[in-house]
């Protein structure tokens, strides 16, 4: 890719960093297409933007993952950054229609399917993939029942669970496509004071809530700023493909299982069995 405006697609654009994000990029003049699960506020965020194109799709449901893929590529021709953004974290037990955990779903599982769909397009388009994880990746721990909800189901473990799938899964992005062109990143935005954990309950939405909590988190503004940063990028000159950053753009130290070259293909074949592809 070169730093030519380029067509941006953003998922979870509808607020937080994704909206910011999009506002930013497109004052820049790159294409911008949002996708969001709130039809009212996809389309005001699209309007506010000058969003070349926006899309509607929960998350909770893998069919609608796949139907946005179809729409994406029919509109879309070109794709030169998927910004895979869409995530949060959902009480404990919480199942999606498909019948697997919700947290690991909207924050990976979804994200892996609707890469999966696209995959020929961000090929032949060279395009940059670009992960929303976080630095709670850092405490997850990745096996088989973390994937499909036999694992623990707190929603601090699987938060930070379905964070490190989202490093593990660009560490596999990386492996099996940068000879091809595509190049992948997953970037930790900073710990932002948006809506994010208010439908969990107990002490993560008490803080996220709290004046005490939002002094020391940043605006949406400045996260947005951080996902614009790696959309716009060029890969190798701005970053490298297959690393964790920062909110400082810095390299960041992953957790052991993701430099686990088993661990990245067993953790690949996984999710592409729960999501129904082809590995």
């Amino acid at each position: 890719m070169t730093p030519e405006h380029r067509t941006i697609v953003i998922t979870g654009a509808s607020d937080g960093i994704g909206a910011a994000a999009a506002a930013q990029l497109s004052a820049s003049g790159h294409r911008i297409v949002v996708v969001g699960r709130s039809p009212e506020k996809t389309r005001a965020t699209a309007d506010a933007v000058r969003a070349d194109a926006s899309f509607t799709a929960d998350f909770a449901d893998l069919d609608q993952v796949r139907r946005l893929a179809a729409d994406l590529r029919e509109a879309c021709p070109r794709i030169d950054v998927l910004a895979n953004n869409a995530g949060g974290v959902f009480p404990r037990r919480t199942r999606s229609v498909d019948g697997l955990p919700l947290t690991m779903q909207v924050n990976h599982l979804a994200p892996f399917l609707l890469t999966h769909e696209l995959l020929d397009v961000l090929l032949a388009s060279r395009a940059a993939v670009v992960n929303t994880a976080s630095m709670a990746a850092m405490a997850g721990h990745v096996l088989p029942g973390d994937l499909d909800g036999v694992g623990p189901t707190r929603p601090g473990f699987a938060y930070s669970n379905a964070k490190l799938s989202n490093i593990i899964f660009t560490r596999g992005l990386h492996r099996r496509y940068s000879g091809r062109g595509l190049a992948a990143v997953a970037f930790h935005p900073g710990v932002v004071a948006t809506s994010f954990g208010s439908t969990v309950g107990g002490a993560t939405a008490l803080w996220y809530a709290s004046g005490l909590g939002r002094r020391f988190m940043i605006s949406a503004e400045q996260g947005g700023a951080n996902l614009a940063h790696f959309a716009a990028g060029t890969p190798g000159l701005d970053w490298t493909s297959g690393e964790f950053y920062d909110d400082h753009w810095q390299v960041a130290r992953v957790p052991r299982q993701a430099g686990d070259d088993r661990v990245i293909d067993g953790h690949w074949n996984l999710s592409a069995r729960l999501v129904g592809v082809q590995p």
